[in-house]
């Protein structure tokens, strides 16, 4: 199965869902909040080899396999987010790895 980390389409930038796995050791942390900080940093990588950041984000979904979770991971999202202020859906659901907790996927639109 193939896809990509992120889609260039113009000045608009489509990053997959994206999970806490640290892609250097393919390790993941057991803690949400430790899962959501590395989700960003992989996603902030994405979108900087596509040309912009965190700060160009229009639209986010959360992915999370906990409802109570998502009050854990808010000041981490207000944190990376203080600046784009995204339009945002929180969704609780199953991932297909169960030492996943969050998964979350971005669009960005690049400033001309």
């Amino acid at each position: 199965m193939g896809y990509s980390r992120a889609v260039v389409d113009g000045d608009w930038v489509h990053v997959s869902g994206t999970t806490g796995y640290d892609y250097a050791s393919m390790t993941i942390a057991e803690d949400v909040v430790a899962q959501t900080e590395q989700t960003f940093r992989n996603i902030a990588a994405a979108l900087q080899q596509a040309g912009c950041s965190l700060d160009d984000v229009v639209r986010v979904h959360y992915y999370l396999t906990e409802p109570a979770w998502f009050e854990r991971i808010a000041p981490v999202c207000g944190r990376h987010f203080a600046t784009a202020r995204p339009a945002a859906t929180a969704l609780v659901c199953r991932l297909i790895d169960p030492k996943m907790k969050i998964e979350i996927e971005v669009t960005a639109r690049r400033r001309t």
